[in-house]
């Protein structure tokens, strides 16, 4: 509860700040950077949708690791020049994203192997085997929407440097830490499935998300 608390601080101090931002850029008039920053806040709202209209509860853990990833990825990395600032910026991101994503591949697919709605039984190695190819699959989507803003909009999304004007460096690192962020979350997820042990924070977070969901795998 009290976790739970501070994040609902956070994340408001972080909507504060985001609101400021667009306020700021449409006195500017840099309509650009006042609707990215307002499609944004609207992105933080996620989890609460989630909990609210679905009845699906996302531990709080996991929403502000969320929360937090979109306000360094897309505020401080694309409207503030992060990327740019600071060349680890990029990586750390990156790998972050593989470990959300691989977070939610995991869940989506255990959720399938257990609810009694599914006649669906796959063993631990395939569920984390989906986990990784899950972050990896939205990892190159991501890719392409970079690729694709830079090329309509004229934008430097894929961090195009003059050793490298094309962007694929940029490109190829960001998929290789994608892929390290998505293993490490399929061998903890796997584990999990093998042992059943509360070791990790992943099954920490796991179990908490079982047991505020129970309509998922067969509880009232």
């Amino acid at each position: 509860m009290r976790f739970r608390i501070t994040h609902q601080r956070i994340t408001l101090t972080l909507q504060l700040v985001l609101l400021s931002q667009a306020l700021f850029a449409l006195w500017e008039m840099q309509w650009v950077t006042a609707g990215f920053t307002l499609l944004i806040i609207g992105i933080t709202f996620f989890p609460v949708l989630l909990e609210r209209r679905f009845r699906i509860f996302i531990p709080p853990q996991m929403q502000l690791l969320a929360i937090a990833f979109v306000f360094a990825a897309l505020f401080l990395g694309e409207v503030r020049d992060y990327y740019i600032r600071f060349w680890w910026w990029d990586i750390v991101l990156h790998t972050s994203s593989g470990f959300l994503l691989g977070i939610v591949g995991f869940l989506l697919v255990h959720i399938l192997n257990e609810t009694d709605r599914v006649d669906v039984h796959l063993r631990p190695g395939f569920v984390a085997f989906f986990a990784f190819l899950f972050a990896l699959g939205f990892g190159a989507i991501w890719e392409i929407f970079e690729f694709t803003m830079d090329q309509v909009f004229g934008m430097n999304m894929q961090k195009a440097m003059l050793g490298d004007p094309s962007g694929l460096t940029d490109t190829m690192w960001d998929l290789i830490v994608d892929t390290i962020g998505a293993l490490v979350i399929s061998i903890l997820g796997w584990h999990y499935l093998k042992h059943g042990r509360r070791v990790s924070f992943l099954e920490r977070w796991i179990n908490s998300f079982i047991e505020r969901n129970p309509r998922f795998f067969g509880g009232s």
